[in-house]
Parts: C-alpha cells; sequence; structure tokens
C-alpha cells in the first residue's frame, strides 16, 4: 500500500499546533468495486502521538473515518526541535511509524 504521513508542527507560545494527513484508503467493507464486488473493510484502527516517549494523543477509529484522514490539536510542554512520533495500526495488521520534529 502506497502510504504516507504528512505533518506540520507550529510552536506558538507554549502551544504546539499539529496537522496531520494520513495517506490510507480506510475502505469501510460496505461499497463495491466495478464487478459488483465488496471491497474489503481496510482502515485504521489506532493513531498514536507520542513526544519525549510519552503518549500525547491515542484516537480509535473505524471504518467511519474518511480516506485520508486529516487530524489537527494542540498539546503544551514541547520545545523547537523536539520529536512527535506518530503511528498507526489498521485492521489488517499494517502499521506505520514517522517522525516529525517541532518547528
Amino acid at each position: 500500500m502506497d502510504t504516507a504521513i504528512r505533518v506540520r508542527t507550529k510552536l506558538d507560545g507554549d502551544l504546539v499546533q499539529v496537522r496531520v494527513l494520513i495517506s490510507h484508503p480506510m475502505e469501510t467493507g460496505l461499497r463495491k468495486d466495478d464487478a459488483g464486488e465488496i471491497v474489503p473493510a481496510h482502515f485504521i484502527e489506532l493513531v498514536t502521538f507520542a513526544h519525549k516517549e510519552r503518549t500525547i494523543l491515542s484516537a480509535q477509529w473505524g471504518p467511519a473515518v474518511s480516506r485520508n484522514p486529516y487530524l489537527s490539536f494542540k498539546f503544551r510542554g514541547a520545545a523547537k526541535g523536539d520529536k512527535i512520533t506518530i503511528s498507526w495500526v489498521d485492521n489488517l495488521g499494517e502499521h506505520w511509524t514517522d517522525d516529525a520534529f517541532v518547528e
């Protein structure tokens, strides 16, 4: 699967805004293809964000989340250059981890 995580961070005072775009098909298992066959479910189940090895956000997702999901949140306690680790696991056991740095 062609996948990627695009992350933008912005430090504003003591708040860091994190904006993430995840490339993933997020199939519900209800859609049919052109041949009339059901496209199997394939969606992200768990997304986590960590800063200094501490989880700052964890989200359980399901088939109702749109293709290529976008997520934005803010948190306190980071400094410029700090690493944020983003990871996800889907219902087929595929997983992805990527790092971003606070700008």
